[in-house]
């Protein structure tokens, strides 16, 4: 009887200790969470970030992919659930915080204003704009003589609009587009990012909201057209992370600062293509594009 007591507690003592090491094998004291938007451009420069935190420091990055649009992003990061994401300018100051932007310097600096308020840092841009746009077939459109967005408006009603969900939705999106260029749709068909190529290209919408960086304008025959009344605001991309996040590793401060100004319209349009025309992993084309900028070795 004794001897049974002493195997279940020396037996106990193992499974204790068995549960202690496998929780400092499995807790990672020393990680950070970089979160994005269900579109390729969003995870492309996750992966750029983190790739870059992890080539300089010894911190662990946990990629959280795929979260969904960018107000769930946003709450996943102001509830502390996410450290670092990368978003936009205009989205943050219109969509979350609901001001008015202005130029691309006045909309950066109320976005550094507003995001501090919630304990969050905004770094300068990456050097792109990544706006809205509309795209159409370019036999259509140079038969019509169409190059604005004010053109296109004498033809909208005959159109049929492929858009992303987020678009519809938005209060800087499709509503107030379409009351500023009175806009009137045949129809309006909300579809991933992804099938809006592969619709025009079917010939089952006539137009789509494109975005001025996406990588199948290299490979389908669309004319982009111009927002000749500049309703869109500025949707500069560049790296947030929270406060605290900074705090506890300053190390990755200088990090992120050396983002900013690699990236132009050109260079993140052709890594999209990469991912989305020729089925590259994202991890991958944002190893290149590091190295190609300088700012990691060549492995």
């Amino acid at each position: 009887m004794m001897n049974m007591r002493k195997n279940l507690m020396t037996l106990g003592i193992i499974v204790i200790l068995v549960n202690m090491l496998a929780g400092c094998i499995f807790i990672e004291k020393e990680s950070l969470r970089l979160g994005s938007r269900n579109n390729t451009e969003s995870i492309i420069l996750s992966h750029v970030i983190g790739q870059l935190i992890a080539d300089k420091t010894d911190i662990k990055v946990i990629y959280k992919e795929n979260l969904g649009g960018s107000s769930v992003v946003w709450n996943a990061m102001t509830n502390g659930h996410i450290d670092i994401i990368p978003d936009y300018t205009g989205t943050i100051v219109l969509t979350y915080y609901h001001e008015e932007p202005g130029t691309a310097e006045e909309t950066l600096e109320s976005t550094k204003r507003l995001v501090a308020d919630d304990g969050i840092v905004a770094f300068n841009t990456f050097g792109f704009n990544n706006t809205y746009t509309l795209a159409l077939d370019e036999k259509i459109a140079e038969e019509n003589d169409i190059v604005t967005f004010s053109d296109f408006s004498k033809f909208s009603q005959d159109f049929t609009l492929g858009a992303v969900f987020e678009f519809i939705d938005r209060p800087d999106g499709l509503p107030g587009f379409q009351k500023e260029y009175d806009l009137s749709f045949k129809d309006v068909k909300g579809m991933d990012h992804g099938m809006m190529y592969r619709s025009i290209n079917a010939g089952e919408v006539d137009v789509i909201n494109s975005y001025t960086t996406d990588g199948q304008l290299q490979v389908y025959d669309l004319r982009v057209l111009e927002d000749d009344k500049s309703y869109f605001p500025p949707y500069h991309a560049l790296p947030l992370v929270r406060k605290e996040i900074l705090e506890e590793y300053p190390e990755i401060e200088e990090i992120l600062k050396s983002l900013e100004g690699t990236i132009n319209e050109e260079t993140m349009q052709v890594m999209n293509g990469k991912v989305d025309n020729d089925g590259m992993m994202v991890e991958r084309v944002a190893e290149e594009f590091l190295i190609e900028a300088g700012l990691i070795d060549k492995k």
